[in-house]
């Protein structure tokens, strides 16, 4: 094939999620590193037992970026390569990623290599490799592929509900007091990813379906079109059905896509959170 893309496991795909007969896909995991013990976010990654040794921690775990090599073992040397990454302000994968294409070119090789900083994670970044992937398909050039997935970010939003901020906090993705405040009120906490990719609390709401109701005030607000939405869950499929119904309710032609976050989502929004991402 002539066409690669390329994301960190922050995309929560997998290989088998995207089928083209044009553009291979793959991706390059995180390592997740919970009281000494190390979990690398492949793609048969055990999500059960990491949100148990999460639970039971007695020390705050911590995640580390792909490094360098693993994505230049990814890259095609003679085609056309897009790397996506999750937010710059969340991770150090997009340097990581902008290293190996520096030492790819460095190397002499032709291929050619974007990478593109997501802004954001998960469903999200999902949405836009099959945007792209469609695209290649219809037979765009590679610059506006690339030029046209890069100002999708700017597009497509996303809201989340997490009923535990313990690992957002610790590892500074979210201030302490208000990391705390949610958790002592035992309330989901509704947040937003803001334009610069950083993680925007939004409000809190009080059982299933008072979260239901503040994410489609979110959507509104924010002017959902109906396009798409794409639900990470991290291991809560019956709320993931639940808000789908719901949406459904009010955008009934909206295309809606269910998928399991993988290992570094759910590190983040641990066991029982949502991600959406709208377009």
């Amino acid at each position: 094939m002539d066409w690669k893309i390329i994301s960190d496991s922050s995309c929560d795909l997998k290989k088998k999620d995207i089928v083209s007969d044009i553009v291979d896909f793959n991706t390059v995991p995180f390592a997740i590193t919970i009281d000494g013990h190390e979990m690398v976010d492949t793609e048969d990654l055990n999500t059960g037992e990491l949100f148990d040794r999460i639970e039971a921690a007695k020390t705050p775990g911590k995640t580390a970026c792909p490094a360098p090599d693993a994505w230049m073992a990814e890259l095609l040397e003679k085609g056309n390569n897009i790397l996506f990454t999750i937010s710059e302000n969340l991770s150090g994968s997009f340097n990581s990623a902008n290293t190996a294409k520096k030492l790819f070119e460095e190397e002499g090789k032709t291929g050619k290599v974007a990478v593109i900083n997501s802004r954001c994670t998960g469903p999200e970044v999902a949405m836009c490799i099959r945007k792209t992937v469609e695209w290649i398909e219809s037979g765009m050039a590679y610059e506006e592929a690339v030029k046209k997935a890069d100002a999708l970010f700017d597009e497509i939003k996303t809201v989340f509900a997490l009923c535990s901020f313990d690992n957002l906090v610790v590892n500074g993705r979210m201030g302490r007091l208000t990391g705390f405040i949610a958790r002592k009120l035992g309330m989901w906490g509704i947040g937003t990813g803001s334009d610069e990719g950083r993680i925007v609390m939004k409000g809190k709401a009080r059982g299933t379906e008072g979260m239901l109701r503040v994410i489609l005030e979110d959507m509104k607000e924010r002017c959902f079109t109906g396009k798409e939405i794409v639900i990470s869950h991290c291991q809560n499929l019956a709320a993931a059905e639940k808000l789908r119904d719901r949406l459904l309710e009010v955008w009934a032609d909206a295309r809606v896509t269910i998928m399991e976050a993988r290992g570094l989502d759910g590190f983040y929004a641990e066991r029982g959170g949502l991600i959406v991402a709208y377009l």
